[in-house]
């Protein structure tokens, strides 16, 4: 849900909360009343001095002071429990609404190309919606509540301080007005922009952090500190300087006037009092000047639980407005166009037209009009120099990203004009990256089909060559990864990712440098896993080591994001070309031996 525009902020958030908005509602309003139910007792507190005052010292003829006890426990005691009833239905409504934030948050990066993760950490993404969900919470559970609370406090405040004397009234006002403007100094005009760096300084060192904590075996390898992880460190520089630039720049003199003025707003009563007193004395009005005095001495106390709130609200707000900021880089984050009227891949090819596509941002395209085909059944080799566009051509099959111009046509139809759905099915990965999730070999290879039997599974694992990894864990295929010292090594995580893709059973396979980090022993198992993975389906495979792509029916040699030479090995290696080139600097690669020192001699 993107915000509309000309919508205030909490507009937005209510529209998260669907049907809970009306309790919202409800306890905006049990709010407000429970405010005035607060204000009761104090004039029975009124009432009871004025009765007290009146038959002074004869105390035992106020008969009346009793019932006005009773009453003012009745109204506090009714206040308390009305207020916790507005808090019940703002909480119920508060957490309902971040709960579908959450969801529609993870909804809509359901929704965007897988792409969009490589740009965008985790731990940024989990910051900014979760994070931002549960600063929502206090918004709409407390501060929306006490805002309207307050305001209907303010209100009976300012009427029952005009009631009985308007100049003790004026008197006990004013400190109220010296502390809302010591408030909007803080968080208004441009101070709020600076709140607003101040968050993001927050979120930047939060990604910088997960980075950091990712680079550690890094870090520890070499020796460094902290201090030459030079991201983090200008991160935390940053948010420093920006936190003690809002806290002693801004806030230190205004809410040192606040706090004076909200805890001493009896000090203004007491010079109006003084100039008063005469002129009551010389009318004949005394008792009632001192009955007036009393309860404003009494009631005086309220400012400062009402400027209390308001602070407390506005900082609330505040913070809202910023987490809805973040919220809303999540929920316009791009999303996939999904066609009305999909259509079903006649088979399992796989074409390029004409292909242009540019990552945003950057001056020049990774791919620039490339071209090529590769039937059902046969397995295309992409190969090239690092930055040639390899790894990018294998994303745009799946929809990672969509093309700039042109077309990827999976079995003769455009992938846009795909279902979703279908293409992933269609389509099996395997990266150099394993990503194994901490949680049983089981799920793991089970997350490529849900459904599918133990059995299934078990026979997954033995075809991508798995069996000796079971047989030396613990549980066999029922152990968890991470858990109790048991970690698997990349070539043995390479193989359980193979086991998924096979049990995928999809009738496409890509596969990026799924040798890459492998030893030669796991590089072997690999070798044979590959080849009843890849057996009778379409195989586009990515490679760096050239001796495993001399099989492939056609081999498409991209450079600078073109296509520069097609062909099979045979042709390729002796065509004098930059395959011919790279073949003869993989076997120097491969012949490459450490001389000792006497054989240079």
């Amino acid at each position: 849900m993107k915000k509309e525009k000309n919508k205030s902020d909490v507009s937005t958030l209510l529209n998260y909360a669907g049907k809970y908005k009306v309790l919202t509602f409800l306890g905006l309003f049990l709010s407000a009343a429970a405010m005035v139910l607060g204000m009761a007792p104090y004039i029975c507190i009124w009432l009871a001095a004025r009765d007290l005052i009146a038959v002074a010292p004869n105390w035992s003829e106020a008969t009346e002071i009793s019932k006005y006890g009773w009453l003012a426990f009745i109204f506090a005691f009714g206040g308390i429990i009305v207020y916790f009833c507005a808090l019940m239905c703002t909480h119920l409504a508060a957490f309902r609404t971040a709960t579908n934030i959450r969801k529609q948050g993870i909804e809509h990066l359901m929704r965007t190309p897988l792409g969009f993760f490589d740009n965008n950490a985790s731990g940024l993404l989990r910051n900014r919606l979760d994070n931002g969900a549960n600063e929502t919470e206090t918004l709409l559970a407390h501060n929306l509540a006490d805002i309207v609370g307050t305001a209907a406090l303010f209100i009976g405040m300012i009427v029952l301080m005009f009631v009985f004397d308007w100049r003790m009234g004026l008197a006990c006002l004013l400190s109220a007005v010296i502390s809302v403007a010591a408030m909007f100094t803080m968080m208004g005009g441009k101070n709020a922009k600076l709140m607003m760096e101040y968050q993001a300084a927050q979120d930047v060192m939060s990604k910088a952090g997960t980075e950091y904590v990712r680079g550690i075996p890094v870090v520890k390898v070499f020796q460094q500190t902290v201090y030459s992880f030079k991201a983090f460190k200008t991160a935390i520089d940053d948010y420093s300087t920006k936190a003690q630039k809002y806290t002693d720049g801004v806030c230190r003199v205004p809410q040192s006037i606040n706090l004076t003025f909200t805890e001493g707003a009896f000090i203004f009563l007491v010079p109006a009092v003084l100039l008063m007193a005469p002129a009551a004395l010389k009318n004949g009005d005394f008792s009632e000047f001192i009955t007036d005095f009393t309860f404003y001495a009494v009631f005086s106390a309220i400012v400062s639980t009402a400027l209390a709130r308001i602070m407390f609200a506005a900082s609330g707000t505040m913070l809202a407005k910023t987490a809805l900021a973040r919220i809303n880089t999540v929920m316009d984050a791009p999303t996939l166009e999904v066609t009305k009227n999909p259509q079903m891949p006649g088979d399992n090819s796989v074409e390029f037209r004409d292909v242009t596509f540019k990552y945003d941002g950057a001056e020049n395209p990774a791919l620039s009009h490339v071209s090529f085909k590769a039937e059902s059944g046969q397995t295309i080799a992409l190969v090239g120099p690092s930055g040639g566009g390899k790894t990018t051509a294998a994303c745009l099959i799946p929809r990672f990203w969509d093309v700039s111009s042109g077309e990827v046509l999976v079995g003769g139809v455009n992938v846009k004009n795909t279902d979703p759905h279908v293409l992933m099915d269609k389509v099996a990965f395997v990266f150099q990256n394993t990503r194994l999730f901490k949680t049983s070999i089981l799920e793991n290879v089970r997350a490529a089909r849900p459904d599918a039997t133990r059995e299934e599974v078990t026979a997954a694992l033995h075809a991508a060559r798995c069996d000796d990894i079971i047989e030396k864990l613990p549980d066999g295929i029922d152990t968890v990864i991470g858990t109790k010292g048991t970690y698997l090594s990349g070539g043995e995580q390479q193989r359980v990712s193979l086991a998924r893709a096979i049990l995928k059973d999809a009738p496409i396979i890509v596969l990026d440098e799924a040798t890459a980090f492998a030893d030669p022993e796991n590089e072997a198992l690999i070798q044979k896993a590959l080849k009843t993975l890849t057996k009778d389906r379409t195989v586009i495979m990515i490679a760096h080591r050239l001796s495993t792509v001399a099989g492939a029916d056609n081999i498409i040699v991209l450079e600078n994001g073109k296509v520069v030479e097609e062909g099979t090995h045979k042709t390729l290696s002796v065509g004098g070309g930059l395959y011919a080139r790279m073949w003869k600097e993989y076997n120097q690669a491969v012949n490459w031996k450490i001389a000792s020192g006497k054989e240079d001699a």
